[in-house]
């Protein structure tokens, strides 16, 4: 299969999802069916071609698979007797490709029902990272730092929380849209992140994750135009990605923040973000992901990346740690006060995090140590954490990078 159909099954699975459980209402079930689906187009695509409408195509396959396993199950037999009376023969598959339904949004109700308030928030989001954003259980624990296992039980709880709770395929009304809206944001910050930084694989970044998050987030925001953690998050994901040409070098290699040609920097998408911002900030109340667009902004205004304004970045660490326990905002603070004050400063703020169990393990805090010893002439310390961020990473893109990095102080 091609990585181009790859991404359009990426891209056409929360759609599918949303319509089949849209007519079946079964969440568990229309997933199970969805997946066979996928997994039928896999197969059948490379053969004879993506079909014309590939979304109807998978929608009717779906249904065949949901309307078989109706059947099989005697205990869904009084099931079965409904739905043959409520729906006219011809709509139990889908109907050809030019009168597939669009109704609304399907992908956006969708993130909404995964994050209802019956659910809890971890069971909401694992089940909707994986929903909508098509994430593997695997990669989502890693997301998470919590064991694989761990994660499947969350979202397996969540099916369960669904089904039992009777919840509808529908928008909750404008009133009630503030109780999901907190996991709803969670979620795409999430896909974002995954499909601007893979976490896992060869790949260094799966555009589709991160432009479905920006569509998604999007849909959001015109829902919600007057919250202003929509327009942080949105202007957040706008900021970051007009950084995505210049991130990769001509052979795919990581280029950090500091080596980039900011000419390549997508200047409109900054000019957006940067409003979305000012807008926001004059709205009153300031959130986490307000907070993260403001710094985007900062780095995204600066011509060259010796004009950034580090104190200033400090200064919205230091209000956004106060918000919530991150390690990974403050692994990111001690970055930006080692830029503003000094080596020795950022360093010192890095061994509290040593005592995290959250992140003492991960690679990006052996990654933070090694550049700030190698910034401050410590060469030799700062190898030993370039090598034990390599070991770590997952990521096939980040361990070529510092592997790199290895080599290239080596020879110096």
């Amino acid at each position: 299969m091609t990585r181009i159909d790859e991404r359009l099954l990426r891209e056409l699975a929360p759609q599918v999802l949303g319509a089949v459980v849209r007519r079946y209402g079964d969440f568990g079930a229309a997933e199970d069916a969805v997946q066979e689906a996928l997994t039928a187009a896999a197969f059948q695509w490379p053969r004879g071609g993506v079909p014309e409408n590939p979304r109807a195509w998978l929608i009717q396959v779906a249904a065949r698979k949901l309307t078989d396993q109706i059947r099989s199950e005697s205990a869904r037999r009084r099931r079965e007797t409904k739905l043959a009376l409520e729906i006219p023969p011809e709509e139990n598959v889908a109907p050809p490709p030019d009168e597939a339904p669009v109704q609304q949004d399907d992908a956006l109700v969708l993130l909404f029902m995964c994050c209802h308030p019956a659910l809890t928030r971890p069971s909401a989001i694992a089940l909707t990272l994986r929903a909508v954003g098509g994430l593997t259980t695997t990669e989502i624990a890693s997301a998470f730092l919590v064991p694989e296992a761990t994660m499947a039980q969350r979202i397996s709880r969540a099916k369960q929380s669904i089904k039992s709770s009777a919840i509808g395929f529908v928008l909750p009304p404008p009133g009630e849209r503030s109780q999901s809206i907190g996991a709803v944001l969670h979620v795409l910050y999430l896909i974002f992140n995954e499909g601007y930084a893979t976490s896992s694989g060869k790949a260094l970044q799966r555009v589709d994750l991160s432009n479905e998050a920006i569509r998604l987030a999007r849909a959001a925001h015109q829902l919600m135009p007057e919250n202003g953690e929509v327009s942080g998050l949105l202007a957040l994901m706008i900021l970051t990605d007009a950084r995505r040409p210049a991130r990769s070098g001509p052979n795919g290699e990581i280029v950090p923040l500091d080596e980039q040609d900011r000419s390549l920097w997508d200047q409109q998408a900054i000019a957006e973000g940067v409003q979305l911002v000012s807008e926001a900030l004059s709205g009153g109340a300031v959130g986490s992901y307000l907070l993260q667009a403001a710094i985007a902004a900062v780095h995204d205004e600066a011509a060259r990346a010796e004009d950034t304004d580090w104190p200033q970045i400090v200064a919205l660490y230091r209000v956004l740690m106060g918000l919530a326990d991150n390690p990974m905002v403050a692994l990111n603070h001690a970055v930006a006060v080692a830029m503003a004050e000094g080596i020795a400063k950022g360093l010192a703020l890095l061994e509290p995090l040593d005592r995290d169990p959250r992140i003492k393990d991960h690679y990006r805090l052996a990654a933070v140590r090694a550049h700030l010893l190698e910034r401050s002439g410590k060469i030799s310390a700062a190898l030993g954490y370039f090598e034990q961020a390599a070991e770590k990473t997952t990521s096939t893109p980040e361990r070529n990078y510092l592997l790199l990095k290895i080599a290239r102080l080596r020879d110096n």
